[in-house]
């Protein structure tokens, strides 16, 4: 199957749609030859509304992690953006509801199997990490991004990108030391 007929397949989906009592809007971003991916949680209100992923405070955060331009992370030929859940999956208490847990297993295998081999990995967030690195069961978040060697230099384990990520990155003074720096090399690798 093509990409082109992959990603219409994804827009047309409507799995989550009686879940979520409102119309859903996939958002998702990849091409065969995207050699960086990024897997977050799911669309924010902000993102549902634009249908541009990581459209938001969280995305301009997640670039200057990266050193990706906006050019760059928009470009599908460079960067997948595929998140655990496609469609927003509306507020909680507190903030938005986890991802829906129908996407995963319907798209990601189908959508992964289109990218590159020699791919670099993000995964942002916990549900993110938790679900592509079954070998860390039962680990905390903070605990699979201290241990980022053990995956480094293909994958990278990263908090989400949320005003919230400052708290960390102040209790975590190696995040941004260590981390981001690497981060970045291995993005820059798979840019040029």
């Amino acid at each position: 199957m093509s990409t082109q007929e992959l990603h219409r397949q994804i827009a047309a989906c409507r799995i989550c749609e009686a879940a979520l009592g409102f119309a859903p809007r996939p958002t998702v971003q990849f091409s065969s030859t995207s050699r960086i991916l990024i897997i977050g949680q799911a669309p924010g209100s902000k993102v549902h509304a634009s249908g541009i992923p990581w459209d938001d405070a969280s995305g301009d955060r997640l670039r200057e992690w990266t050193g990706l331009s906006r050019e760059q992370m928009y470009d599908p030929e460079t960067v997948a953006l595929v998140p655990m859940g496609f469609c927003y999956p509306g507020k909680a208490s507190g903030g938005d509801k986890p991802p829906r847990p129908e996407c995963a297993p319907k798209w990601h295998d189908r959508v992964l199997a289109t990218l590159p081999e020699d791919r670099l990995t993000l995964l942002v967030g916990t549900y993110a990490q938790a679900a592509n690195l079954p070998e860390t069961k039962g680990w905390t978040m903070q605990r699979r991004v201290e241990q980022w060697r053990d995956f480094a230099p293909d994958v990278f384990a990263l908090p989400h990108p949320a005003w919230r990520s400052t708290i960390f990155m102040r209790r975590n003074p190696w995040f941004e030391a260590e981390v981001l720096p690497a981060l970045r090399e291995a993005v820059a690798a798979r840019v040029s």
